[in-house]
């Protein structure tokens, strides 16, 4: 099994998504209780623009246990996904918990910013948005600009007078 999952694994590397994607089907009629094959597979399809497809092994993965690192990926992809076929409060309450378990984890946040979006929960979105950036730049332009953007992101809607 591992060797076949590795396997796989490399065909999706290297751009053989197809062939990774047969095989990963493969490993899961074989092994349908492996979280890791299941979170796999749901990758092999989204590489493969198959989004709808993904969703189900994407959500079995989570439920059958993942390492913290892949979960992180399964949370990531399956809300994301959700997202893309228009799924967004699932998108949403996928973030949410997502982002409760990994609170550090700045790419969920920036996709959960643009399922705000979708939401029409802009401010919110552009809240997050800016607090990713000032906190991951390296432009000194913004960062001489921090304590502001900082400030502001949060009061985007307000009028001073």
């Amino acid at each position: 099994m591992e060797r076949e999952l590795e396997k796989a694994i490399n065909l999706r590397e290297k751009g053989n998504y197809k062939e990774s994607n047969k095989l990963l089907l493969k490993l899961v009629q074989e092994f349908p209780d492996n979280g890791t094959i299941n979170y796999q597979c749901a990758w092999s399809f989204d590489v493969l623009g198959e989004e709808v497809n993904a969703v189900p092994f994407y959500e079995k993965a989570i439920k059958l246990g993942l390492s913290s690192v892949e979960l992180e990926g399964a949370f990531l992809g399956l809300g994301s996904t959700y997202r893309t076929l228009g799924e967004y409060e699932k998108s949403k309450t996928t973030f949410q918990k997502a982002i409760e378990l990994f609170p550090t984890n700045r790419a969920m946040k920036t996709f959960y910013s643009m399922t705000l979006y979708n939401l029409n929960e802009h401010s919110k979105a552009m809240e997050l948005l800016l607090k990713c950036l000032i906190e991951t730049t390296n432009d000194a332009e913004i960062i001489s600009y921090k304590k502001a953007i900082d400030f502001y992101s949060d009061k985007l809607d307000k009028v001073w007078e």
